[in-house]
């Protein structure tokens, strides 16, 4: 059984992981759908900036973000003064932390959803006098839906795993931005603390083994969505 601090590291990582989700889904999916349908200038450095977070070491994004959102940083200050808003040493910033980490996952995985989707449907809604924003959300989301559905449950995974970046930017407080993976890393260095970390690591592994399945599946329902399909 989960001790008391045990369940509140547990529901402090979901909160940061589903708030790092809702912050990233939005973005996530315009960003998908720019890359899958328009051809510009700058297309390919817009597509290398999106999956920079999965080569750069974490440590590197966590020092951009704290560079950028911190008390002395260019957003973190303005936003500190006029909204009153402050990332550093709180959990909201391991959620900003973990969305940015996550973000590129969501959105390979609507680029790939949205790709997918015939252009031939689109353009039957366009020729049926459906704006292109009604064509979007009425024909090509709800095809491309099990596609974002995976990209969500495999950005949520990697908030929930996710530590460099953490660490950095919001440091590792009981409390308040200690989630699952920076727990388990204290409780390494604590004596008596090898039980509670046996304990955190299944949940961990249990949680990515049950979103790794559900985007399979969810990946694989899309393809045979694609198959059946008339041609």
């Amino acid at each position: 059984m989960l001790s008391q601090h045990e369940l509140g590291i547990v529901l402090l990582s979901l909160r940061v992981a589903i708030l790092a989700v809702v912050l990233s889904a939005p973005f996530a999916i315009a960003t998908a759908w720019v890359l899958s349908r328009r051809a510009f200038p700058g297309r390919a450095l817009l597509n290398s900036l999106v999956h920079l977070p999965l080569v750069l070491p974490p440590v590197v994004t966590g020092y951009a973000l704290l560079r950028l959102f911190g008390r002395q940083g260019v957003v973190g200050a303005w936003m500190a003064e006029t909204l009153g808003v402050t990332f550093v040493f709180q959990w909201t910033g391991a959620a900003l932390a973990a969305a940015v980490m996550g973000f590129p996952l969501m959105v390979r995985a609507i680029r790939l959803a949205l790709e997918s989707v015939d252009p031939a449907l689109e353009d039957a809604a366009a020729t049926l006098g459906a704006s292109p924003a009604r064509t979007f959300f009425t024909v090509s989301l709800p095809l491309a839906l099990p596609g974002v559905l995976a990209g969500v449950i495999l950005a949520f995974a990697k908030a929930l795993g996710e530590f460099g970046a953490t660490i950095t930017f919001v440091s590792n407080i009981p409390g308040e931005t200690q989630t699952l993976a920076l727990a388990i890393f204290s409780l390494l260095d604590t004596p008596g603390g090898e039980p509670a970390v046996l304990r955190l690591v299944w949940i961990s592994i249990a949680v990515s083994v049950t979103a790794l399945v559900a985007s399979e599946w969810l990946a694989q329902r899309a393809a045979g969505g694609r198959e059946r399909r008339p041609r």
